[in-house]
């Protein structure tokens, strides 16, 4: 979801490890929001270690890393939930002990059994979620207007709409509001969403990637941006609460993120003890509430760990029913992921 947006919009600094790395170190390949200081520091503290965080932008990326790294180098790593599969199929993950990563507290549909286990194994745990939506300015857009997908091809805001320059979620929702889920979204299926597809780019002004479509809204360039949500409003909100976003009656789709311990880690039991911070309830309000990006935390506990405010912005009281409309990312195979970044490739050029 926002893997492409985390080097560009954050202040975390990369660090590459020593081969030699004491032991009171311990080394992650993450996202920008597993970087904030006031989320590593409670559990750099209380286990007197010191986490080197380096950023990556897409699972492709962190594979190669891991690749080209030296066994060892690496503990733990983020990933998205639906890429949990590509790393176990490259035996890069150790399997996790189930009474040492719980998810009685979780969100029930956030537990994702079937992207963090395979054959009754756990290798990975959900740690983040969140939504590619709508995000929109109130003061210049109707809100009744953001409960319906279909008000996009409407005609009332051609030239005002932005759209995320990610082509899953992208297509997820044009397939969402053609009454196409996006588990069903492949072979043929894809062509279809090419009509609908071009009529949204030619009522947008532009597609551009996180940190572009965020500028774009808060400078009022857009007024709703396709494919948002609260990773982009929320750190605004502050300085700008007509920013808002929401979840239409026909749905929207649902990133998520999940922590994993590596299979050649030299500290094995550090490193599922950082998995089980970050899945705490104190850890997960922490990293909700990220310095780099907000989303929901998996563990529904760290309700208590967060303010009201902070509750309010998250719209942690709607999950019930964002979660029963919500539709996880398409997972498309070899051949139709292909088409999907044809198809994309000729709307961005269209």
């Amino acid at each position: 979801m926002i893997r492409t947006a985390c080097a560009a919009i954050t202040f975390a600094t990369a660090v590459t490890p020593l081969a030699a790395q004491a032991a009171s170190e311990l080394n992650a390949l993450i996202w920008c929001d597993h970087a904030d200081p006031a989320l590593l520091e409670p559990f750099e503290k209380a286990h007197d270690v010191k986490v080197n965080t380096k950023e990556y932008q897409g699972t492709a990326e962190g594979l190669t890393i891991l690749e080209q790294s030296r066994p060892g180098d690496w503990d733990v790593m983020v990933i998205d939930a639906i890429d949990v599969g590509r790393a176990i199929d490259r035996d890069v993950l150790a399997p996790l002990p189930a009474e040492a990563v719980s998810t009685a507290d979780f969100f029930p549909e956030l537990v994702m059994a079937s992207h963090n286990t395979r054959d009754g194994i756990i290798y990975a745990v959900t740690d983040k979620f969140g939504y590619n939506t709508l995000a929109y300015n109130r003061s210049k857009v109707d809100p009744k207007d953001m409960t319906s997908l279909n008000t996009l091809w409407s005609g009332k805001y051609d030239g005002r709409i932005g759209i995320y320059d990610y082509y899953l979620p992208a297509l997820g929702i044009v397939g969402i509001a053609q009454g196409l889920p996006t588990s069903d979204l492949n072979g043929d299926k894809i062509e279809t969403l090419r009509e609908p597809l071009m009529k949204l780019k030619a009522a947008s002004k532009q597609v551009a990637d996180v940190v572009g479509s965020q500028t774009a809204l808060a400078t009022g360039e857009v007024d709703i941006l396709v494919g948002g949500g609260e990773f982009l409003t929320a750190n605004l909100h502050a300085e700008n609460p007509d920013l808002d976003w929401t979840i239409p009656a026909e749905g929207a789709v649902l990133w998520a993120e999940s922590i994993a311990v590596l299979k050649d880690s030299q500290q094995p039991e550090l490193a599922l003890e950082f998995v089980k911070y970050l899945t705490s309830p104190e850890g997960q309000a922490r990293l909700a509430t990220s310095a780099c990006y907000w989303g929901m935390p998996a563990n529904a506990k760290a309700g208590e760990h967060l303010t009201p405010e902070q509750k309010t912005v998250l719209r942690w009281d709607e999950q019930s029913d964002y979660l029963k409309r919500a539709q996880l990312y398409p997972i498309p195979s070899a051949d139709d992921d292909a088409a999907m970044q044809d198809l994309w490739t000729d709307m961005l050029q269209n």
